[in-house]
Formats: C-alpha cells, structure tokens, sequence
C-alpha cells in the first residue's frame, strides 16, 4: 500500500492537543482575538454554530418553549441573595464598576473616578438571577404555571486556562429557564431537556452520548439535582457536552417567585435550568477530526456538498460553469435529512487541488471535483469526506454518472450521518473498560504509560458527605472525575470502588475536558 500524506502536520496519535488546535486553524474555524480567552469564531466555525442552533431552537419550540432575551449585566445585589450559587461562580466572574473613562493625562484612559456605579454590575455568567427576578413579576397564580422560556446569548466566565471552544471567557450557548408548581412537574422537565440534548447530539452531531445524573459534588451551585450527557472524545476523554438542572424551590425563595395556588395560597415554584454551548463545536471536532481536518456531519455542515469546477480561464469556462450550475441546481432541489440539500459552487479562482485540501480540511461531507471532460460526458467526480483514501493511498474519487449522483446525492448524506454516528460509537465502546475492583486497580489503570485509556464503569454506593469528599480527594490525585450515572442502568452486583460498600448505581469515571 502507497504511504498517505495527511494534510495536516500533527497527527492526533503524536500530541492530540496540537492537532485539535491546527483542525480549528486548518479549517478556518476561529481564531485568537487579542482578549485573553476570547475569540473570533470565522465563518465556518459560525456557519455550523448556525446549524446547531436552528436545529436546537426547532427542538425547544417544539416543546413549548418560547424565547426571548435578557440583559448580560445584572446587579450585583441579585447574585447577594443566592450565596451558594454565587459561590460556584465568584472567582469567574466579570464586575463593572465605572461607566465613563477620561485621559489621564499622559495619553491613555483611565475610569473617571467621578464615574463610578452606585451598584457594581456583573457581566452575566449565567442567567438565573435576573430570569428569577422576572419571573417574580410575570408569575401570579397557578393559571401563570408551567413557565417555559429559553434565550439564546452570550456569557463570560473568567477562565484561567483557555482552550477554543472548549473552554473561554466568553462563550455562546442557549440556557432554559423554567418555573413550575411542583416538583413532578419540574422534573419532567428537567429529564424532557435532558433527552432532547441527547437526541440532539446522537441524531444532529452523530456524537454518541451517555445521559445520566451528576454525583452531589458535581451539581450546578445551589441545584438539587444535575444532569448531563457525556461524550467520549478519541483521546479517551469525557466532554461535558450538556446539562440540565433541577433546581427546586431555592432559587424561587431567593427571588421571590410565588404563585397563589387553587387553595389561595403563596406558594413557591420549582424550578429548572438547562443549557449547552459553542461547546459542542469542540466536541464535534474531536469526536469525527481526522488527520487531514475536520469532517463534519451532514445535518450540521454549512455546505454539504461544494462543487469544484476545474477553470482553465479560457473559453471552455463557461459551459462548465453552465454544467455546474444546473447540477448545483439540481442537487439544491433535493432533500436529506429532512431538510433541501446544502451545495456550494465554488467558482473562486485558483487551482481545483487547492480549493479540495481547503474542503477537505473543513470537513464538507461530499466534494466534487468536475473537468470540462467530465461536463462533456455528463460525469461528475465524488469524494466521500469519511472515505478519503483508498486502498492504494490516493485520493478516493469516483466517477459516476451524473444522473445516477443526482438521484443518490441525498442519500448518501444520509448515509455519511449514520457512518460517522456508528463509527463514533464503536470507538467509545470499545474504550469502556470493566472489572476494575478496586482503587489501585483504576491508579494502575489510568498510568501514564496508557496515553488515550477510556473510561472505566464502575458500582457506585452513592457516598454523601465526608466519605464523598473522601473519593473525591483520591478522584482529584489521580486527576480522574465521576462523570455520570447513566440513566434507565440496571443496578450493579458487587460492592463500590471506594467504599467497599454495596453498589446501588453505575458510574462512568475518567480524565476530563
């Protein structure tokens, strides 16, 4: 077999970091902004945020949830009245405290020492408090119950090390906020958000996720219950890629969120959030990137399919163009995965090659290549972006007939989304480790001899308290973490890792982003 040279410089076997950075780079994803963790995300980064959105936002609404939008500074006195919450983001969070600058004399600006806020502002790390205080206002009786909102927004959070869209100061994500009478209710809710992300990441991104239940000492500050999917990453780490919270009546006390129930009396409502972000992006990039780029999934893919015409800039051009242009005509008129299909006619100048590495990099799903020979004998010429190569090392284009590509184009995207989905999840399950029994059977396990271990499942006792922080501390030495009960899991035979007691539950537990 003919080596294959990858169109990237670093492989994800030799330092998988490096290679995720040059995949957002490659593909003209984003890049640094000149703000310490903040970046600038490029069209194609956006272009499939876009996609995630519109795809999540059809979800949402399809549930009966209704957006809308709130202001990303909040007093400081609203987060006063929610300590524990408070506490889990005070060292992240972003204050204002002056609202005009003037020249300090020497050619720069400083704040107008005149100008300072009677209140300091928080820039939003999240949007509990100030959706309490509304929602203190627009609930009145139980006629006002359940209530569903949703925005779509941007929030900061004062990361101390930063990595593109997995983890930076400022990020986009959507976040659910509802209010109900009573805690069935908001449970129900709760686990509706919580399946919907993970149909969304199963079905939308092909990225196979676990859904289940935070332990205590992973919940969101002042919730009763969190939780979460979790995605297995090809370096064998866990991404949190989504979460959903019951938060009870605690956050309704704090703000005052009553309603007068059919016996006429105040009562507090239950409550939930729920949220993911640009996060996701990350996820995607690392569950499908090879070492040529980034492939993306069909649904999510800004283009799905980009035709290339092979310019020669003479008068040949335009009955190629011409060629092209019916065929992208054509192929628009078409319909995958529930919606027409996405094509591109690239038609900027350069050399064919060039602009393919440039898709190829970026991920699109099918890339067609066409020569005026091949618009003469009504061919097209097809690469298949999750079969780049073939046997002999080169470049897996394939002739095909025009007509016979225009009536197959969409399902083979289809096809694409399903092979990315089972590969995705045959690589995580094959790096589910069991039969660990006991804590250094999972030191040895996770040594660093073993560069890309998995996740090891394990019996869980569901420790509180001090012999909770007892695991936590040998979790946090060997820098491992729980991630989650997976929902609907038999209970487990045998005894706990750590406790030596008998297991009720199963958890996952690994290094993490």
């Amino acid at each position: 077999m003919t080596a294959i040279r990858h169109a990237l410089t670093v492989t994800r076997e030799a330092d998988f970091a490096a290679w995720y950075q040059e995949v957002i780079s490659e593909a003209e994803m984003a890049e640094e902004s000149g703000v310490r963790g903040c970046m600038v995300i490029k069209p194609w980064g956006y272009g499939i945020w876009e996609r995630i959105q519109k795809l999540m936002d059809a979800r949402i609404k399809a549930a009966g949830v209704d957006n809308c939008y709130f202001p990303l500074f909040i007093p400081l006195s609203y987060f006063a009245k929610e300590a524990e919450h408070v506490d889990g983001f005070a060292k992240e969070m972003a204050v204002v405290t002056h609202h005009r600058l003037i020249q300090d004399g020497k050619g720069g600006l400083i704040p107008d020492p005149e100008a300072k806020l009677e209140e300091p502002l928080i820039v939003r790390p999240t949007s509990e408090t100030v959706i309490g205080q509304a929602m203190s206002r627009w609930i009145q009786s139980w006629r006002d119950l359940p209530l569903l909102t949703n925005q779509w927004a941007n929030v900061v959070r004062w990361e101390m090390r930063t990595r593109m869209f997995l983890r930076t100061s400022e990020f986009l994500w959507q976040e659910g906020h509802t209010a109900h009478a009573d805690k069935a209710d908001a449970m129900a809710e709760t686990l509706r958000a919580l399946e919907m992300y993970r149909a969304h990441a199963e079905d939308d991104l092909a990225m196979p996720v676990i859904a289940g239940e935070k332990p205590e000492n992973e919940r969101f500050p002042g919730a009763v219950a969190t939780y979460s999917i979790e995605a297995m990453m090809q370096d064998g780490k866990a991404l949190q890629a989504g979460t959903s919270h019951y938060l009870g009546t605690g956050f309704a006390e704090a703000a005052g969120i009553r309603y007068q129930d059919r016996d006429g009396q105040q009562t507090p409502c239950h409550t939930t959030s729920w949220g993911v972000s640009t996060r996701l992006i990350g996820g995607v990039i690392m569950t499908h990137g090879d070492d040529d780029g980034l492939r993306v999934p069909p649904a999510i893919a800004p283009h799905q399919i980009v035709i290339l015409p092979m310019l020669r800039e003479d008068e040949g051009d335009a009955a190629l163009l011409a060629y092209c242009e019916a065929l992208r005509s054509e192929l628009s008129a078409q319909s995958a995965l529930g919606e027409p299909v996405r094509v591109l006619l690239d038609k900027r100048a350069g050399k064919a090659t060039q602009k393919r590495w440039a898709w190829v990099k970026k991920g699109v799903p099918l890339i067609l290549e066409i020569g005026g020979r091949d618009a003469a004998g009504g061919q097209v010429s097809v690469v298949r972006r999750d079969r780049l190569w073939n046997e002999g090392g080169k470049v897996n284009f394939l002739a095909q007939n025009r007509d016979e590509f225009v009536a197959k184009g969409a399902a083979e995207l289809e096809d694409i989304q399903r092979a990315l989905h089972s590969e995705a999840t045959s690589r995580r399950d094959a790096q589910i480790h069991r039969g660990i029994t006991d804590v250094a059977g999972l030191e040895s396990f996770f040594a660093e001899s073993k560069r890309y271990p998995g996740w090891v499942e394990l019996g869980w006792s569901r420790p509180t308290g001090a012999a909770l922080e007892q695991v936590v501390a040998t979790l946090k030495a060997l820098k491992l973490t729980v991630r989650n009960t997976p929902m609907h899991a038999p209970a487990p035979g045998g005894t706990c890792v750590f406790t030596g007691q008998q297991a009720v539950e199963t958890i996952y537990v690994a290094r993490s982003y």
